[in-house]
This record gives C-alpha cells, sequence and structure tokens, in this order.
C-alpha cells in the first residue's frame, strides 16, 4: 500500500464530439471534483467512424490551461515523433505558464501508424520508436532547464508504456508517473520490473515514482485491489459526443468515500 494520495482522472478523448461539448465536459469534470483531465494525442479517432470529428492536443491543452482553475492537465500521453523534442518541451513550459503550474508532461513512443501515415511523419519499427523516446527525454529536460521564465514548478514527467525491457528503463530513469494498461496482474508484474530498473539506475523508483493506470466499471470491482498494487493516478476513458460522465462520477464518490 501507498501512501499517496489516491486521484481520479479523466481521459477525455477529442473525437466524434464538437469543440463546445468538449470545453462544457471539461467545466463539469472539474466542478465534479476530479483531480486530472487528459486528453490523448492523436490526429484522427481510434474508435467509431476513423474520419469522424477529431481535434488536437496540445492546442486543447492552451485552452484548458486558461479555462480551469484547479486540475492537472496533460496528453495522456504525447506521442515523441510528431513535435521536435526542444519545442515540444517549450509548448510544455508555455501550457505549465499559463495554467499557473498545473501540466503534467505525458509521453510515449507512439503507435497508431494512420497518425504517421497521413501527417507525413516516418513510422519506424517499436524499437525505433522507443529508441526516439530515450533520446528525446535528455533533450526535453535541458530544454525546459533552459527556458525563461522557468516552469512555474517541476514539471511531473508521465511515460505511458509496459515494454519490460526498454520503455520500462527510461521510466526508470527519467519519469515521475509511470501509465500503464492492464488488470492488477500486469500492474504488480510489471510494476516489480520497473523497480528492478530503477535499482540498476540509481533511483528508488517504488517511492519516486507513481503508478497509473487506465480503468473502467465500477469502482468497487478493481479499484480497492489497484490501489493495494499500488496504483494511486485512476483513469477513466470518456468518448464523444455526449461524455457520460456517470462511471467518473462513481470514481469520485468511490475516492471521497476513502478519505
Amino acid at each position: 500500500m501507498t501512501d499517496r494520495a489516491i486521484r481520479i482522472a479523466l481521459q477525455l478523448q477529442p473525437q466524434h464530439a464538437d469543440y463546445s461539448a468538449i470545453r462544457d465536459t471539461v467545466l463539469r469534470a472539474e466542478d465534479m471534483g476530479v483531480d486530472v483531465i487528459f486528453n490523448w494525442d492523436h490526429f484522427y479517432p481510434l474508435s467509431g467512424d476513423p474520419e469522424g470529428k477529431h481535434f488536437e492536443a496540445w492546442t486543447m491543452l492552451g485552452a484548458w490551461a486558461e479555462q480551469t482553475e484547479r486540475v492537472e492537465i496533460g496528453a495522456l500521453v504525447t506521442g515523441i515523433g510528431y513535435r521536435n523534442p526542444d519545442l515540444l518541451a517549450d509548448m510544455a513550459r508555455t501550457v505549465d505558464h499559463i495554467s499557473g503550474g498545473r501540466l503534467i508532461l505525458g509521453l510515449g513512443a507512439g503507435w497508431f501508424e494512420k497518425d504517421y501515415d497521413q501527417f507525413g511523419y516516418e513510422f519506424g519499427t517499436a524499437g525505433s520508436r522507443i529508441a526516439s523516446l530515450a533520446e528525446a527525454m535528455p533533450r526535453i529536460k535541458a530544454r525546459l532547464a533552459a527556458g525563461n521564465p522557468a516552469p512555474e514548478r517541476e514539471i511531473p514527467i508521465m511515460i505511458g508504456g509496459g515494454g519490460v525491457k526498454k520503455t520500462l528503463r527510461i521510466v526508470a530513469e527519467h519519469a515521475d508517473i509511470w501509465h500503464t494498461f492492464g488488470d492488477v496482474d500486469v500492474l504488480k508484474t510489471k510494476s516489480a520490473i520497473l523497480d528492478e530498473h530503477g535499482a540498476a539506475v540509481g533511483r528508488d523508483t517504488s517511492a519516486l515514482v507513481e503508478r497509473s493506470v487506465g480503468v473502467s466499471g465500477a469502482p468497487e470491482a478493481t479499484g480497492d485491489v489497484l490501489v493495494a498494487a499500488g496504483a494511486t493516478l485512476l483513469t477513466i476513458g470518456e468518448s464523444g459526443p455526449d461524455y457520460d460522465l456517470s462511471t467518473v462520477q462513481a470514481w469520485v464518490d468511490w475516492r471521497d468515500e476513502r478519505r
């Protein structure tokens, strides 16, 4: 069991909706009491009509930074191949200032081939994309450190992915938050491997790296076992056009009952 506070996040998937619905859902979620609101970094829908309505992540985060007052915001997660790493770091620094220090910088190796093909990026291989993530991390950190004015806070870096040999090594070296999808057994197994990598690089990842996981359904079914396995950031994904937040509300209520 971790001493970290349990946090509930909404991944507001920016697909199949008008922007007015997205904006209104951000307000509803903040009023509801969620701790974090994420979007995702894709250029096309991942479900439903593949050519349906969709919006770009980082432009949206700038608007959310102005619109919200309390919640942390970020992309779950930014595809590292879509933007120059130094530019991405400066975008993050800027959104961090707009929000008053509430940005989480989510990063991942990328995987959705259509994004790459349609926007002219080289898809490469899983190995080359993970290598790009590893190569980008020192550049991102150096650019964040060089920015004037400096970020409002040391921007938390979230890395998403579960590759046990390479991705978790990058997490161990650089991340403040690790995000994974999977059941409690996957979380336990990969969390232990992450800590092995942490020992190898000289970081106490059990203490320094928050565990984040995607959840669905009733919190009574999985919430307690995930928390017992070390997860403290629990994220519910919701798609447009209507953004039903009833499941999110159930998880917020469950969090509040535990406090």
